[in-house]
């Protein structure tokens, strides 16, 4: 299906749209438990469509938690396909399981991907005493001795943290990158303690889970895998300034049924941008830890197709898929 642009629709025609029908109920479903970021999504972006008035009554959370997010895609993909008062949180985990058919056989082009409104910055972080000081120190060491830098991560093996370090050296040009020691353990928590205690040579990880330890001194982030500096981490310096074009960002947006009409579409993606520009979300990013990450309509989903498909590739060089 072709998806059409945002200023396709003439403003009034998505207004009349967007507040149409009284006692007009929505529903975003997080696929997760309470407390994690899949609801931190749908509960932050639901009140504000309410707060904002683009949505004319309150949107329902749903919490359906199985699979990896894989039992909420396969209930919107085989049960909601053409319903267009559903939208379904997503993250940077749902497009890896995606590339690697983490949900039974489910693809990419089943449903139809909004849009993105934050991130949270991937980094790289090693101890506050490592004598690594910046990625081409990273860079050298591995390539001198691939066994000499292990990295620990919060996601399983062949997930988000461990392709982190797998872009960084693809892109200095490391293809054998089997020999990149990573070990995977219970969350970020546990990654940075590994790290500082000297299990492993460095982190990969969140911008949200360093934090603490970065303004304790604890460790230092050799980059962070966004376009721009993060704002009120200035000092950390990204990996496209330091020779290596890596972005990674955990982000933070939705999709909705691939069945809908381009007109309802773009309704949700009209709501979506509303969202992105208001105060509200502005205050919830800073509050949580997230960067600028806008990309809405057409344009993010050229985008989550180029991530998968880079993925893909990744994910057979290490054996996670065949």
């Amino acid at each position: 299906m072709k998806m059409t642009m945002l200023k396709a629709l003439g403003t009034s025609a998505v207004l009349s749209v967007l507040t149409a029908g009284s006692g007009f109920a929505t529903e975003c479903i997080a696929p997760a438990n309470p407390g994690g970021g899949w609801d931190f999504t749908c509960r932050q972006i639901s009140n504000i469509m309410y707060d904002l008035k683009v949505v004319d009554a309150p949107v329902q959370v749903t919490n359906m938690a199985g699979g990896g997010g894989g039992i909420a895609y396969a209930n919107v993909v085989t049960e909601r396909n053409d319903d267009a008062d559903v939208f379904v949180a997503a993250s940077s985990a749902t497009t890896t399981r995606l590339a690697q058919n983490a949900y039974a056989g489910m693809t990419a082009d089943q449903v139809r991907f909004v849009g993105a409104i934050g991130a949270d910055p991937g980094v790289i972080v090693v101890a506050k005493d490592s004598p690594l000081m910046n990625l081409a120190d990273m860079v050298a060491a591995i390539k001198a001795d691939p066994g000499s830098i292990a990295f620990a991560g919060g996601s399983a093996v062949g997930g988000f943290d461990h392709m982190k370090p797998l872009q960084i050296m693809k892109a200095a040009g490391f293809d054998d990158i089997t020999k990149i020691k990573y070990i995977s353990v219970d969350g970020g928590a546990d990654a940075i303690t590994q790290t500082v205690g000297g299990f492993t040579q460095a982190m990969t990880g969140d911008m949200s889970e360093i934090v603490g330890f970065i303004k304790s001194g604890d460790v230092r982030a050799l980059a962070v895998l966004t376009e721009e500096r993060v704002p009120g981490f200035e000092d950390i310096p990204t990996a496209r300034e330091q020779g290596f074009d890596v972005v990674a960002v955990n982000w933070r947006g939705v999709y909705v049924p691939k069945g809908i009409s381009d007109e309802e579409f773009n309704v949700w993606a009209t709501r979506l941008q509303a969202v992105a520009e208001s105060e509200q979300w502005k205050t919830a990013m800073t509050e949580n830890g997230l960067a600028p990450f806008i990309k809405i309509g057409a344009d993010f989903q050229t985008w989550v197709d180029g991530v998968i498909a880079e993925t893909v590739v990744l994910s057979r060089e290490i054996g996670v898929i065949q």
